[in-house]
C-alpha cells in the first residue's frame, strides 16, 4: 500500500515509509511517485547504465572516486549516481523518481539523498526555485539564512529553534510563486547537526538521534513542546547570506547588499546548478531577479565563537523585523 507524504508542497506517494518525513492520510492525487528498493539484488531497468557522463563532481572520496556522476538515461530519465553506491532516476517530467543502492545501504542514507539534493532537481522541474538554505519564520513571514557548506545555516536554524521560532527547511528552502509573493514551502520536521553543533547548542552530539546508522550528523527533531515546525507556506520576507566567521568583538556585524552583488552569491547557493541546461538557466535567473526585485538581502559575518549564535539569531531577527515593518510602511 502507497505511503503519502508531503514535502515542500508537493505530495509524494512512496512505496515505503521515508525516513524524516510526516506520514500522511492523504487522498488527494500524488505529484511525484517514488520507488525505493525493497528487494535485495533487483536491478530497475531504468538504471542501465549510460554511455556518457555528462557531469562529473570534482569532489572525491576517500577512495578517489567522484562523489556525483550524472547522465541521461535513454530518452525519459536523468540519473544520479553517487560513489558510496546510491543512484536515482528522475523523471524528465518531475512526476516519478527511482532510487536505488547497495545491498546492505540503509533507508535512512537513501533518504538523506532523496529529500536533498534529488529532490533540489526535481523543484526545478516543478517550477519551484530551490534555495541551499535554512527557512525560518518570522510572525508572518520567513527569512532564508544562505551560505556555503559550513556557513553554519543548520545551526543558526537550531539556535532559532531552540528560541522558540518555526522552522520551516533545513538545508534546502523552496521557494515557489503564488501571485505577487514568493512563498518558502514547508520541508520537514527536522534540523540536521554535524558534532560540533550539536556540542555548542545542546552539550553534545548525544542528545540526540543519528540521522543514520553510517552517517556522523545528528537531527534535532521540530516537535512540540519545545521546537517547532513551521507546516504551512510562507512569504519569504528577507534574505541572510552567512559569510566567514569574525573574531572581532562587533561580530555579528550584518550589511544590506546590492542586487548586482547578491545574485552572484545565490546563484552559486542553488541546488542543482551545475545540471542545468540553457533554459533552466534562464529560468534561475529570472526567478532570483524577481526575488530580489521584491525583497532586501543582507551579509552577515557571525561571530567565531560558538557561544554567541543567540546573539546572531537575535541580530537577524531584529533586521528582518524593522526590513518588515519598512516593507508594510512602504
Amino acid at each position: 500500500m502507497a505511503v503519502r507524504h508531503s514535502l515542500y508542497s508537493l505530495r509524494l506517494s512512496a512505496n515505503l515509509p521515508i525516513p524524516g518525513l510526516t506520514v500522511l492520510d492523504d487522498p488527494l492525487p500524488a505529484n511525484i511517485t517514488i520507488h525505493l528498493k525493497e528487494e535485495k539484488g533487483s536491478v530497475p531497468s531504468v538504471f542501465a547504465l549510460p554511455s556518457h557522463f555528462f557531469y562529473i563532481s570534482q569532489n572525491q572520496n576517500s577512495d578517489g572516486q567522484p562523489i556525483l556522476r550524472a547522465c541521461k538515461l535513454g530518452d525519459s530519465h536523468f540519473g544520479f549516481f553517487y560513489a558510496d553506491g546510491a543512484r536515482f532516476a528522475v523523471k524528465l517530467d518531475g512526476r516519478e523518481i527511482w532510487a536505488d543502492g547497495p545491498a546492505d545501504y540503509a533507508l535512512e542514507d537513501t533518504a538523506t539523498y532523496l529529500v536533498g539534493p534529488v529532490m533540489g532537481y526535481v523543484l526545478r522541474l516543478h517550477g519551484i526555485l530551490p534555495l541551499h538554505a535554512c527557512a525560518v519564520a518570522m510572525r508572518d513571514q520567513a527569512i532564508a539564512l544562505v551560505g556555503d557548506q559550513g556557513a553554519g545555516k543548520s545551526t543558526t536554524a537550531a539556535a532559532f529553534a531552540r528560541q522558540g521560532y518555526a522552522v520551516l527547511s533545513e538545508d534546502l528552502a523552496a521557494v515557489a510563486e503564488s501571485g505577487s509573493q514568493l512563498m518558502v514551502q514547508p520541508g520537514y520536521p527536522r534540523v540536521n547537526l554535524w558534532p560540533e553543533s550539536a556540542e555548542a547548542l545542546f552539550g553534545g552530539a548525544h542528545q540526540l538521534p543519528p540521522v543514520t546508522p553510517t552517517w556522523g550528523k545528528h537531527f534535532l527533531a521540530l516537535d512540540p513542546p519545545n521546537h517547532h515546525f513551521q507546516s504551512e507556506p510562507l512569504p519569504l520576507g528577507s534574505v541572510f547570506i552567512l559569510r566567514e566567521r569574525d573574531a572581532n568583538s562587533a561580530a555579528p556585524r550584518i550589511v544590506k547588499v546590492a542586487a548586482a552583488q547578491a545574485i552572484t552569491t545565490l546563484v552559486a547557493n542553488t541546488y542543482g546548478n551545475y545540471l542545468l541546461d540553457a533554459e533552466m538557466r534562464k529560468t534561475e535567473f529570472e526567478q532570483l531577479g524577481r526575488l530580489l526585485r521584491k525583497m532586501p538581502v543582507y551579509q552577515v559575518w557571525p561571530s567565531d565563537n560558538p557561544s554567541r549564535v543567540y546573539e546572531l539569531c537575535e541580530a537577524i531577527a531584529a533586521k528582518a523585523q524593522s526590513s518588515a515593518v519598512c516593507s508594510a510602511l512602504s
